[in-house]
């Protein structure tokens, strides 16, 4: 499973997007290894044109869901005392998911920066990067 950050929702829904996040994001889906969480909705559903939002709820719903129990929180905290301590700060979202995918052991997908600097940092996540032509990669 692979926890799918908004940045790379965002970046597919644009007409103008990389064409190679739009295929990666299509590999994870067709192998139903794509999945979400409480922060990604808010940040994709809350800032969704209003004609888009109806068709993206519904297809949010055939996706595996991660939710945030008080431990999450509690992990995210921890995460980002750990981080800071390291000399990385974070958006709170970004820790919010990165720590969800420690606790569900899965990768992440995104394009954003912070995660990659919080692997850096020493933050124990693993990131997701496709195969050829966007492909799934177990790995």
């Amino acid at each position: 499973m692979v926890l799918v950050d908004s940045s790379v929702w965002i970046e597919a829904l644009r007409r103008d997007g990389r064409l190679d996040v739009k295929l990666a994001l299509e590999g994870l889906l067709e192998e139903y290894e794509a999945a979400w969480c409480g922060p990604v909705k808010l940040e994709v559903l809350g800032g969704a044109r209003t004609q888009d939002r109806k068709a993206l709820e519904e297809q949010f719903l055939c996706i595996p869901y991660f939710p945030m129990q008080d431990a999450a929180w509690e992990a995210a905290k921890k995460l980002a005392w750990r981080l800071r301590d390291n000399g990385c700060t974070a958006p709170w979202n970004d820790i919010l998911i990165a720590a969800l995918s420690v606790k569900a052991d899965c990768r992440i997908y995104a394009v954003d920066k912070h995660f990659d600097l919080m692997v850096q940092s020493g933050a124990g996540i693993r990131l997701y990067r496709p195969g050829y032509g966007g492909k799934y990669d177990p790995n």
